[in-house]
C-alpha cells in the first residue's frame, strides 16, 4: 500500500511538471489567472478534483 502511495505521489509530481516544462509562458498566465479567482471558486474546483480523483482510484483498483 505504501509503495502505491509513493508511486501516486511521483506521478503527481511528473504531471505537475509537464506544463511548466513545456510552456512556461502559458503556465505563468494560468497561475496569474488563478490568483484572480475568489476563494469559493478555487475551493469548489479543488473539491471537484478530489472527488474525481477518488472515483478514478476506486474505479482503477476494483
Amino acid at each position: 500500500m505504501w509503495s502505491d502511495l509513493w508511486v501516486a505521489l511521483a506521478l503527481l509530481l511528473v504531471l505537475e511538471g509537464v506544463l511548466p516544462a513545456l510552456s512556461p509562458r502559458n503556465y505563468r498566465k494560468a497561475m496569474l489567472s488563478l490568483v484572480q479567482l475568489d476563494d469559493r471558486a478555487i475551493r469548489t474546483a479543488g473539491l471537484v478534483l478530489m472527488v474525481a480523483g477518488a472515483i478514478l482510484v476506486y474505479w482503477l483498483k476494483h
